[in-house]
């Protein structure tokens, strides 16, 4: 347990880096849509766990993560800007989490989708990229409005 504790944050920050060095995100789609999963952290009001879709930023990972109940997932590839619009801001809306580079064991970092929205964001402006986005003007359009939220 206390090797997952060092790893997971770990696996959160090379998730963060990658997906926006490549400005791809990976999820787990099937014909019911993206495979969702049961927060380990964090329950609702009932004592009930949040629901979370996981994603990762390399194809491999997520592949290794197609078993079980996940057997008939392909990896999909989502644009990054894709990803912070209408992902992240859906699921903050729909309530769910967001459990980035989960490993084959189901154990990984799970964020609330507005933080990772502004990590991600750091991540960009700290090597000089930006985004083209649709809903917003740029990215610290999207972050002023997170914030605010």
């Amino acid at each position: 347990m206390i090797q997952d504790s060092l790893i997971i944050p770990q696996r959160h920050e090379r998730f963060i880096k990658k997906i926006c060095e490549t400005e791809i995100v990976i999820g787990l789609e099937s014909e019911e849509g993206f495979a969702t999963s049961s927060s380990n952290d964090y329950e609702d009001e009932d004592e009930n766990p949040i629901q979370m879709i996981c994603f990762w930023s390399e194809k491999a990972l997520a592949k290794a993560c197609a078993k079980d109940g996940w057997a008939n997932y392909t990896p999909t590839e989502i644009p990054l800007s894709e990803f912070l619009e209408n992902w992240c801001v859906g699921m903050n809306n729909d309530g769910l989490l967001i459990g980035t580079n989960f490993d084959q064991n189901m154990f990984g970092h799970e964020v609330e989708p507005f933080d990772l929205i502004l990590e991600i964001i750091a991540e960009l402006k700290s090597s000089g990229k930006n985004l083209d986005l649709q809903k917003f003007e740029d990215i610290e359009d999207l972050e002023t409005q997170v914030k605010e939220l």
